[in-house]
């Protein structure tokens, strides 16, 4: 088996960039018009994503994207959810199988802020000092000059009580947000979305 990387242009599509509700419509279409050239080029191989059926109680115009391109789902169309995923990664020993989801930086960016790289480089790097406190399930949510720091709502407690919070606070401040404050509800799916 052949293991390429390959490069993808979606934040140079404006539609992907000005970061609506499609968002991740846009950047799913750029990424199987990629794996499609590839898969022609292959004799016709077919393009496989990890879709599950927990998916379909998300908004995930991602998954249109793929219908469209002829994209696979072979978990989802097998009806298994996280759980039954997570068992069989267990079952076969794979390391992967308690990881933490880890959704695209984009998702961090609230509906309508403009998407950039140099944004997303800012919260990948405020995700990692959040991380480097020792907890594994961080989102960093920008909304404009306000980033707030989800962690496990179970967790909360553990990081508004720790004695490095402050100075990561400053640092991810320093990034460019005028403010940072932990959300006392911890982690939420979709949060981003929200005002």
């Amino acid at each position: 088996m052949t293991h390429r990387t390959v490069r993808t242009h979606e934040v140079e599509r404006e539609a992907y960039a000005r970061n609506d509700e499609l968002r991740c419509f846009h950047c799913k279409a750029e990424l199987y018009a990629v794996l499609g050239r590839i898969a022609r080029e292959a004799g016709g191989a077919v393009v496989l994503a990890g879709a599950i059926a927990d998916d379909l109680g998300d908004v995930r115009p991602g998954l249109r994207a793929g219908e469209l391109a002829g994209v696979r789902n072979p978990l989802l169309e097998e009806g298994l959810g996280k759980a039954e995923v997570r068992a069989i990664a267990r079952e076969l020993g794979l390391e992967v199988a308690d990881k933490p989801a880890l959704a695209c930086l984009s998702s961090r960016v609230r509906t309508g802020l403009r998407i950039t790289p140099e944004l997303l480089a800012r919260i990948d790097r405020a995700e990692r000092l959040v991380r480097g406190l020792g907890f594994e399930l961080v989102r960093v949510r920008h909304r404009g000059e306000l980033a707030t720091v989800e962690v496990d709502p179970a967790e909360v407690t553990r990081l508004l009580a720790h004695p490095g919070l402050a100075g990561v606070l400053a640092q991810i401040r320093s990034l460019g947000w005028r403010e940072v404050r932990v959300d006392p509800d911890g982690y939420r799916q979709g949060a981003a979305r929200m005002p």
